[in-house]
């Protein structure tokens, strides 16, 4: 009786983990997080690739916007990258989105960016480390689209000490269409021009020439420019190097754009 229950209790403690981490193929799973910082339930859309021995190993890349994953067919591509052995044994978590203007924006500007600063720092962190059975991710990538990249090159910069790359992907980096030069209207321009910090994270960006995001409350225009003012500033921070930075251009700002660059991003986020 008592062995029974031994084994009954041991079965217990396994199932979360296989559940979590599939213990072989690629995995897509759906789960939710309960979050007092943004005071709702939150939604998860995770996926991951099969458990390594060494669970130190392991990377994690989390996304705003997990809403979109089925549209981005985020799965599909995440599974042929791995197949062909272009990935690293990683997490892919995406946050489904609430008012993403209100979640998505810069901390110390606004008080739902910071709260949702703070749930990834101290909500979502902990929960998919927990779950992942690590003590620490060998690396950890935030990525976003639109007002969502925004929220995650703050959150990257913000938290250099566990961050170490973040993907913006036609980030709204300009709000208006007045000239870019007008820098005022973009608040993390202005945050990083006066920042002093040195924070040893790498960042790749994707921007398309024409059109906004596409994306619920999303209206930015002139993305491709404002990026590449915000690159060039990037740039001239002298604790950046030049091989810190990636910058892919493109036609559009869309699902179809940000689909095709998704390859190119996930290997240099989580590639061998």
């Amino acid at each position: 009786m008592k062995l029974q229950l031994f084994f009954n209790t041991l079965k217990f403690a396994v199932i979360p983990c296989c559940l979590f981490l599939s213990c072989k193929g690629v995995k897509q799973r759906e789960d939710q997080l309960y979050s007092r910082h943004l005071q709702r339930q939150v939604k998860l859309t995770v996926i991951n690739t099969p458990v390594p021995k060494d669970r130190s190993d392991m990377q994690l890349i989390v996304f705003s916007d997990g809403q979109e994953f089925k549209n981005l067919r985020m799965k599909d591509i995440f599974d042929s990258l791995f197949k062909e052995k272009l990935l690293s044994s990683v997490v892919i978590v995406g946050v489904h989105a609430a008012n993403r203007l209100n979640e998505y924006g810069v901390s110390g500007e606004a008080d739902k960016a910071d709260n949702y600063d703070s749930f990834f720092n101290n909500e979502l962190y902990p929960y998919v480390k927990k779950m992942a059975g690590v003590r620490k991710f060998r690396e950890v990538a935030v990525a976003g689209f639109g007002a969502g990249g925004i929220s995650a090159f703050d959150i990257a910069w913000n938290h250099a000490d566990k961050i170490s790359k973040a993907g913006v992907f036609s980030a709204a980096f300009c709000t208006t269409q007045m000239d870019i030069q007008d820098t005022a209207a973009s608040v993390i321009y202005q945050k990083l021009k006066a920042s002093r910090k040195r924070p040893q994270t790498k960042f790749w960006f994707y921007a398309g020439e024409k059109g906004n995001t596409g994306i619920s409350n999303d209206n930015a225009a002139n993305i491709a420019a404002c990026t590449t003012t915000f690159v060039h500033l990037l740039e001239d921070k002298k604790f950046i190097s030049e091989g810190d930075i990636v910058f892919t251009k493109g036609m559009t700002n869309s699902i179809d754009a940000w689909r095709t660059a998704l390859p190119d991003f996930l290997i240099w986020a989580a590639g061998h």
